[in-house]
């Protein structure tokens, strides 16, 4: 592999991590100010409400999840991390993602349908989020060995396939 692309793992790996703490903490944000959405409010306070809350899901929230799941893609295939672990953290990464969509969800349709759609509960996605990302940082600090499951080998040592572009040769 090319070495100032070995040398890039750190600012991969802060990349990844400040995404991946921005994204967490958003999504933690926005259902307690999605709970302030309520018809009962001025219009104009309800913009406000409202136009905090989409510009923080678009403008913070979901750049900030696209940034650390790159970063943590990149990560995977620089680092050559094929271990079981891993696959059970892209199973709470997958949840979480589930969780922003729904969040999103919420958003537009609070848009659509100002004061006839009411958004959930904000202590459902907050603990869905806190059940996605508690088990996604125990198993990134501790690595678990998972080695009493059968994993297939192709699912845990890499391809050897090519990219689909050309890594300048040194």
């Amino acid at each position: 592999m090319v070495e100032w692309l070995i040398s890039a793992v750190p600012l991969f790996k802060a990349l990844h991590i400040a995404g991946l703490s921005i994204w967490c903490a958003g999504l933690i944000a926005l259902p307690l100010m999605l709970r302030h959405h309520d018809p009962a409010v001025s219009p104009e306070d309800y913009r406000i409400i409202r136009s905090g809350t989409h510009l923080t899901y678009t403008m913070v929230v979901t750049p900030a999840a696209v940034i650390a799941v790159i970063a943590g893609t990149w990560l995977i295939f620089l680092r050559e991390v094929f271990v079981p672990w891993l696959f059970a953290k892209l199973f709470f990464v997958a949840l979480l993602v589930v969780i922003h969509v729904w969040i999103g969800h919420s958003i537009v349709r609070i848009a659509e349908e100002p004061g006839e759609h009411r958004p959930p509960n904000p202590y459902l996605p907050l603990t869905g989020i806190l059940l996605c990302a508690l088990p996604i940082l125990l198993l990134v600090l501790s690595k678990p060995d998972f080695g009493w499951i059968e994993f297939p080998d192709w699912l845990l040592e890499p391809r050897g396939g090519q990219l689909p572009f050309e890594v300048p040769s040194l």
